[in-house]
Parts: structure tokens; C-alpha cells; sequence
């Protein structure tokens, strides 16, 4: 049996072919996803290459599910009480479910904040705030801000059980749409985000992906499935954590560098990895995704000169390129174009080295050295990926770029930035087929077959 999956990219549209029983990938094609015009063009496109390879296709075909990123993938604001916690604990639960955070409030919503929340035109918006029987009047406050706002999305309740009831009473009077779940902070120090997450993963099911175009795609596929940096993360657990008939190879790191976003997945506990070190703020969730939205070597290349600046980049090209500003500044405005004769291999190595710079140094946790009566004390925030045994990279600078290797080097730990805990030694592998997000979705129903194939086609640089 064949099983066909499909990643519906903001800038391409990815499908690989699996035999189920061989454990084995049979080809992959690609084509610019088409989203807007209609998505399921691009998708034809691509379809087509596949048949072209593979004749018997439909005779075997068994399985077919999708993932989508496509338009930017899913946009989230968080609103909460205490930025080192509630509005943290919400902020994960966002980034883990596949959403990009392109807002994070805390305290009571001002005027301008409120304005400011609705300027940024969020998919959902996910309302925290107060531990169970702890504070609940700024939930309501907030609620009831956002009630009265012209904000038109759906609004996830995930704060004080007790004060949820009258907080779904003010949204739903201001005719908002309401979903309500388990608090993600039940206690001081105790995250329960996975129920935020399964909800934001369901309205994106049923509603984004109406509202995007992406719903025509169910006329080839079984269902789309989950955003696709969900299905990239559930691969990289996958990997991590093994089956019962599968070993998996434990810590790990992922970097996933996209057009629009530079995404980081760490799958490990990461606790400090030399004695006396204490560990502060929330604790670290096994499975992390952070995303850098203005990291993206396409849409946002022009933000990467910006935010890392024009020298620093220059340098990790490598060489002078005549135009290069200009050049860069092309890459947004024609997105799916690949280097060529307008602009050379090193820009790609050189936009995406930094991104990953910048991206893997805010999501890994650093050190700090505090004084105390009795001397001096490293405390250690967010996970220690010192110790981290691999760091894969995936994306298409990967799978068709040049010197994949020299692009994974800036996730290593660097001694000019000593206090960042950043691998040190990992084994470094790149997914040369683009398989991630087709064998995360691959991993809901045949697990231990997704994993094998992911294991025999990740390569070693």
C-alpha cells in the first residue's frame, strides 16, 4: 500500500509517496502553492509529477492526508495576567500548537492595547490569566475589552476555572465566538497546556483552513490533517521518543528554516548538564517549538538584514556580491524563485546561517551568574541543549540549498556567546528529501513505519 502526504507550504506545495510496507520513501515532487489563486492548482501540478513517476498510483493508494502552512500559516495573539507566567505558559501553548505569535499582552488591556490587538488581524485569539481560585478579575476585564472591540476571531478560554463562566458570558454578549478549555496555569508552576493546544489545533481544522481556500483539498485528501509546523514537531518527537517496536535516538534539536518563519523544535528535558547549576522560571517542556517570525529567507529576507544587520550577514555569505541589498529585497517579492543567475547559492547560505544563528540562540536557555550572601551562583533559564546528541536541519535550503553543514554550524554553541547553551557537540544531519512534515502526519497512523523511513533518509554532513 502507498500512502500519499501532502505539505500545502506558504511558498511551495510538497508531496511524497511511502510504501507502507517496504518503509521506504518511492519520490517526492514540488510545485509553487497557488494560494492566491486556488490552491488546488499548484497542488494538480504537483500531482502530476508524482503520477508521472509512480503510473499505478491510484491502484495503490491506501492513504492520503495533508498538512498546511499555506498564507503565513496560523497567526495568534496571547492575552494574560503575568508575563513570566500565565502569559508565558499561554505563549507556549500557542507556539507548540502550530501558531505563529505575532502578539503577546499581559495585565489589564488598555485602550491601546485593545486597538493594537485588533491592528494585528489575529486567527485566534487565546485568553489566559489566574490559577485556579486565584485572581480572576483581569481575566474579566479583558474579556470583557475584547467583547466590546470590532476584533472578529475566535477567542480560546484557557484562565481561572473560576472565573471562565462569566467570562464566556461577556464574549458571547459581544458575539464572539467561544471556545473554552482547561486552564494552562492551574497552579502556580504547573503547566497544562495541552488542552489549549488540541483546542487551537481544532479551530485551525475547522475554521482557518475554510477561511483560507485550503478546504478544496479534501476533494484528493482523507482530511488536512494540522498546521504544518505540528506535523514537523510530532516527526521530531517521533524521532526522539521511538515506538514500542522502534528505539528513537533521544535529545535532539531541529532547525526548520522556511520562507516566512525560522522554526526551532528541542526534544528533551535539557536540565543542566554540570552539578551547582540552579534552574529558574517555568519548567521546560519536553517537546519545544519556538518560532521566529521574522526570520523567514523569503518573505522576510529583507527583516533578517534589519534585524542582524547588513555586516553580519555580508560576513556569513562569505564573499562581496555586486547589488547585494537589492538582491535580497527581490527574494520577498518573488518568493519561490531558487538561486540562479540573478543571485548566488551563498545569499540562500548566508540569510538562512543567520536566521538560525539568532533563532536557535532564543530558543535555547542561557546562564546567568548571580551573587548571593554565600557566593556565587549560575542559574540557568529555559533547557541546557549542550548535551543534545543530534540537530537535524530540514527545510528546502536543506533538501536543494548548498552547504547545508555550514548553515547547521550557526545552531552550535559559540565561545563569543558563552552563557547561550546551544549544542556542543551533535551529530549533524540534514533532511535531504523534505520528508519531515510528511512522516510527522505519516506518524498518526503508522508510527513505527514513519519512523523507520525518517531514520533510513536523514543523511549525515
Amino acid at each position: 500500500m502507498l500512502a500519499l502526504c501532502a505539505d500545502i507550504g506558504s511558498t511551495f506545495t510538497k508531496l511524497a509517496v511511502f510504501d507502507l510496507e517496504a518503509d521506504a520513501l518511492v519520490c517526492t515532487s514540488q510545485a509553487p502553492t497557488t494560494i492566491e489563486q486556488d490552491v488546488t492548482i499548484g497542488l494538480r501540478e504537483a500531482l502530476r509529477l508524482v503520477e508521472r513517476s509512480v503510473p499505478e498510483l491510484d491502484s495503490r493508494l491506501g492513504h492520503r492526508v495533508a498538512c498546511s502552512s499555506a498564507a503565513g500559516g496560523l497567526r495568534m495573539v496571547t492575552v494574560g495576567l503575568v508575563p513570566d507566567l500565565t502569559v508565558e505558559a499561554a505563549k507556549r501553548a500557542a507556539l507548540g500548537a502550530g501558531a505563529k505569535v505575532v502578539g503577546v499582552f499581559s495585565h489589564e488591556l488598555t485602550t491601546r492595547d485593545v486597538q493594537e490587538l485588533v491592528d494585528l488581524r489575529p486567527d485566534v485569539l487565546l485568553l489566559t490569566g489566574g490559577t485556579n481560585g486565584g485572581n480572576k478579575q483581569v481575566i474579566i476585564h479583558n474579556a470583557g475589552r475584547i467583547a466590546a472591540s470590532p476584533l472578529q476571531c475566535p477567542v480560546v478560554v484557557a484562565g481561572n476555572r473560576v472565573a471562565v463562566d462569566r467570562v464566556e458570558e461577556l464574549l458571547r454578549e459581544g458575539q464572539a465566538e467561544v471556545w473554552v478549555t482547561e486552564n494552562v496555569m492551574p497552579e502556580i508552576g504547573e503547566l497544562n497546556i495541552r488542552p489549549a493546544q488540541e483546542t487551537i489545533r481544532d479551530i485551525f481544522l475547522q475554521k482557518i483552513i475554510e477561511a483560507k481556500g485550503v478546504k478544496k483539498l479534501e476533494r484528493f485528501f482523507s482530511g488536512v490533517l494540522m498546521p504544518t509546523p505540528s506535523a514537523v514537531l510530532r516527526a521530531a518527537d517521533l524521532l526522539s521518543q521511538g515506538t514500542p517496536e522502534e528505539s528513537g535516538w533521544g535529545d535532539l534539536m531541529v532547525v526548520d528554516v522556511g520562507g516566512a518563519t525560522t522554526d526551532v523544535i528541542s526534544v528533551g528535558k535539557g536540565e543542566p548538564s554540570r552539578s551547582g547549576v540552579v534552574e529558574k522560571g517555568l519548567p521546560e517542556p519536553v517537546s519545544k517549538r519556538t518560532v521566529e517570525g521574522d526570520m523567514g529567507i523569503r518573505y522576510n529576507a529583507p527583516t533578517i538584514l534589519e534585524v542582524a544587520g547588513l555586516e553580519r550577514v555580508r560576513a556569513a555569505v562569505g564573499r562581496d556580491l555586486p547589488d547585494f541589498e537589492e538582491l535580497v529585497c527581490t527574494l520577498s517579492t518573488d518568493v519561490c524563485q531558487l538561486p540562479g543567475a540573478r543571485f548566488a547559492d551563498d545569499i540562500d547560505v548566508g540569510l538562512a546561517r543567520t536566521s538560525v544563528e539568532i533563532a536557535t540562540g532564543r530558543h535555547a536557555g542561557s546562564l546567568e551568574t548571580v551573587y548571593t550572601p554565600v557566593g556565587e551562583l549560575d542559574v540557568q533559564y529555559g533547557k541546557d541543549l549542550t548535551a543534545f546528541k543530534y540537530l537535524i536541519g530540514t527545510g528546502g535550503v536543506f533538501a536543494h540549498g548548498a552547504s547545508p553543514r555550514t548553515i547547521l554550524e550557526g545552531a552550535l554553541f559559540d565561545r563569543a556567546d558563552p552563557m547561550c547553551l546551544r549544542p556542543t557537540n551533535p551529530e549533524m544531519l540534514i533532511d535531504e528529501q523534505y520528508i519531515m512534515a510528511a512522516v510527522g502526519l505519516l506518524s498518526d497512523s503508522f508510527p513505527t513505519a514513519a519512523l523507520r523511513i525518517l531514520k533510513k533518509y536523514l543523511r549525515a554532513v
